[in-house]
């Protein structure tokens, strides 16, 4: 939800809330009063590095050295610390309620010089120093006081020798065939001669072999059977060859490799039921076992990829767990290994593979009652039903039918405006590749694509305005081709938009504007689209995320094979006029995490469509428009642009109907931190616009042109964010600083009277 706010009750809210501010943080500096009169506060430690030697990475190794020292100092904001002041406040014999709850919510306790032990610091950065190679180093430390401020600081001084380097790297003698395999594993090894020793580098290399020795079939071997020995005795210049082994007392079962024998599936697996009594069906080298038909065993069989008789992989067992989670019918895939106790000849030994699939329960029916609120000033009840049935043919198809009713009020320009919204939908999803041709599910290794079809009609009344049919179809495929990466492509995608009623107030506009009655009047949209997504963000421990959507729309290409053409002269299928256009647009992102939940999210966008052939503009709901919760929030949703254009008219109405485009650039950046517990903030800046590719005579000052950098809306704001595990509620207030619809020379303006307020679900980007 969005709408203008009150000029006055904005600046005393802003007041007030800035005097509060005030208030808290000059109480929060104020906390020498309290330290006790024996005590100094700790402000936290510093440490200089003196070698004999060069020190690569310096800088890198001093933070290090530094993230080791404890305790932390208490934290501070702007140089006060309010965490410290709540503390105090709360140690009174009457905090008050307010007090009690802050120190709750951001209280610390005092962190003093009198707590600390400096030669334990001592002790763990000459450890750390070593386990980096750089032996018989030393430490010392000094205590800076400052009796006036009540607050000391710690000096650690580290003195570093020549670290030892690496001669030579060789694997020591081990029975075979592990010996072989370890061998082999080591000539890619990153170990070069002169690499430091260091500690990480050689818990990173036994890593890196025992996953080599997991693909090779040793299924029991573990990585701290490997040691590592540096032998010095050779060299008088701090070098050392390295010499890798494998402990003594290592168990035979962890040196021999392994290969998968029988392969048993559960397909409808319940705890309660006895599998040794249940049908076993042979298939493609893979016991199934179910007593009714509950998964169609041809259509399950492609998403195991363990093979009876090859060695035991963790990357096939892995493939095969997270296919089957794919399908969407079951709630767990556990794959069991069971150990045989027979060997073969070859020295191997066998793994017989159990797959239990617990099933999600297959029908649900589901009413749901909701408050909706809309950026556009929107807000009402709907109502939804919907039914899934998640293995209809028994072959993991997800059947989904919803039907949802809505009653919507807009309170603006004067007026009241409500919206009855009826819709009807239905998908259906398989989880395999439907195409006249046979494709070898072998090509796609990581996840096997979907099918997807849907149909859904939609009826939409806007009273005083006018009433809308439309329908959509599509059909394609969607697949993972990695954890990060995602494609969908619908080579059939159809929108019909039919204006079945228009008011005499909306029929004027039409004859009025050309370019909105042409936009509406392409009722018929049939062709292609593709969107390519590079997702980052599922890994939220990465500290440099990366996100980019491409997408791709054509429409009315194929079309134009089986057209004829009307009376007008325009092309139509079927006694449809049909629309014409290629578009494409592309969605980056980029998010630096910082430590304690901290980070900076950007985002860029750039749109373009071309309309041709039958169409002299692109169709009315594909065109761009900017301003909005998601888009520039300084400016209400489809308020900005085209260009420089201004509306003749003041009402709500207008904005939601002309104010688009066919070519759309967009920036954003924002700064998100925690406040206390599940709340959030967050400071912003937006800029975008939306323009024409041509001079448009109804939207003057619309046509893109090289300009454009002085024709972007820009705003400011702040943030506050409810985020609870996930599920974010989101409150923006943001104001203008440029505004493109005013004159030259008077559009950089903080117009904070203009401070827009959005409402939303979920982070923008």
């Amino acid at each position: 939800m969005k709408s203008n706010l009150n000029t006055t009750a904005v600046i005393k809210s802003c007041k007030f809330a800035f005097a509060l501010l005030i208030i808290t943080f000059s109480q929060a500096c104020s906390i020498v009063k309290y330290i006790p009169e024996d005590e100094l506060l700790y402000t936290g430690a510093t440490v200089e590095i003196k070698t004999d030697s060069i020190v690569e990475s310096e800088s890198e190794l001093k933070a290090e050295l530094e993230s080791t020292i404890r305790p932390v100092p208490n934290s501070k904001i702007l140089g006060m610390y309010p965490g410290l002041y709540y503390y105090y406040k709360n140690q009174k014999e009457k905090p008050g309620f307010i007090n009690r709850w802050l120190y709750k919510k951001i209280g610390e306790e005092p962190v003093y010089q009198s707590s600390i032990e400096t030669y334990e610091v001592e002790d763990i950065l000459v450890n750390r120093l070593e386990n980096h190679g750089f032996f018989y180093s030393s430490a010392s430390s000094e205590v800076v006081e400052n009796e006036a401020d009540k607050k000391s600081e710690i000096q650690y001084q580290v003195q570093i020798k020549q670290p030892y380097k690496m001669k030579t790297y060789q694997v020591d003698s081990l029975p075979e065939p592990i010996f072989s395999e370890i061998k082999n594993s080591v000539t890619n090894t990153e170990f070069k001669p002169g690499i430091r020793f260091d500690l990480d580098f050689l818990k990173t290399e036994r890593l890196r072999i025992d996953a080599d020795l997991k693909k090779a079939g040793y299924y029991n071997f573990n990585s701290e059977f490997l040691i590592f020995e540096a032998d010095t005795t050779r060299y008088k210049n701090k070098t050392f060859d390295l010499y890798l082994r494998l402990k003594s007392a290592v168990p035979q079962e962890a040196i021999k490799p392994y290969k998968i024998g029988n392969i048993n599936i559960y397909p409808d697996y319940d705890i309660k039921k006895d599998s040794l009594k249940q049908k076993s069906t042979r298939y493609n080298e893979k016991n199934y076992i179910q007593d009714e038909i509950f998964f169609k065993i041809k259509h399950l069989d492609p998403f195991v990829t363990l093979n009876e008789g090859e060695l035991y992989s963790p990357e096939a067992s892995r493939n095969t767990a997270r296919r089957l989670s794919t399908i969407g019918t079951y709630k767990f895939v556990n794959i069991q290994y069971e150990e045989r106790d027979s060997t073969l000849t070859d020295s191997s030994r066998i793994l017989d593979a159990n797959i239990y699939l617990s099933p999600l329960n297959q029908r649900s029916l589901r009413a749901e009652l909701q408050a909706v609120t809309k950026s556009n000033n929107f807000a009402g009840p709907a109502l939804e039903f919907s039914y899934n049935n998640r293995n209809i043919f028994r072959g993991g198809e997800i059947l989904s039918l919803s039907t949802n009713l809505g009653y919507e009020l807009q309170m603006g320009g004067g007026s009241t405006i409500s919206n009855t919204a009826l819709g009807i939908k239905s998908e259906m999803i398989f989880p395999r590749v439907i195409f006249p041709i046979k494709i070898n599910d072998d090509f796609f290794e990581y996840s096997i694509p979907k099918t997807k079809t849907s149909l859904g009609v939609d009826y939409l009344k806007r009273t005083e305005l006018y009433a809308l049919l439309s329908g959509t179809a599509e059909f394609g495929y969607s697949w993972n081709a990695n954890r990060y990466t995602t494609h969908n492509i619908n080579p059939i995608s159809i929108n019909y938009n039919n204006l079945i009623e228009t008011s005499d107030e909306f029929q004027e506009i039409l004859d009025e504007n050309t370019y909105l009655e042409q936009s509406f009047e392409q009722q018929f949209i049939a062709g292609l689209n593709y969107s390519f997504t590079y997702n980052e963000m599922v890994n939220a421990s990465k500290k440099n995320q990366l996100y980019a959507n491409i997408t791709f729309d054509i429409a009315g290409n194929g079309l134009s094979l089986f057209d004829s053409k009307n009376d007008s002269g325009t092309q139509t299928f079927f006694g449809l006029e049909y629309a014409q256009y290629v578009k494409a647009d592309i969605d980056f992102r980029y998010h630096f995490n910082f430590n304690n939940d901290k980070k900076i999210a950007t985002r860029l966008f750039a749109g373009y469509g071309i309309p041709y052939g039958n169409s002299e503009y692109m169709p009315y709901i594909k065109q761009y428009y900017s301003g909005g919760p998601n888009s520039v929030r300084a400016f209400r949703i489809r308020s900005l642009g085209p260009g420089t254009y201004v509306s003749d008219e003041e009402t709500d109405d207008d904005y939601y109907i002309d104010q688009t485009g066919n070519i759309r650039l967009e920036a954003n950046v924002e700064y998100r931190f925690p406040l206390f517990s599940y709340f959030k903030g967050a400071i912003f800046a937006d800029a975008g616009n939306v323009w024409n590719s041509k001079e448009i005579d109804d939207v003057p000052g619309g046509k893109f042109s090289s300009d454009f950098i002085n024709e972007l809306g820009i705003g400011v704001g702040v943030g506050l964010r409810v985020d609870v595990q996930g599920f974010v509620i989101r409150f923006d207030f943001a104001t203008p600083i440029h505004d493109p619809a005013l004159e030259e020379g008077k559009r950089y303006d903080f117009q904070y009277e203009e401070t827009t307020f959005n409402f939303a679900i979920g982070y923008p980007f």
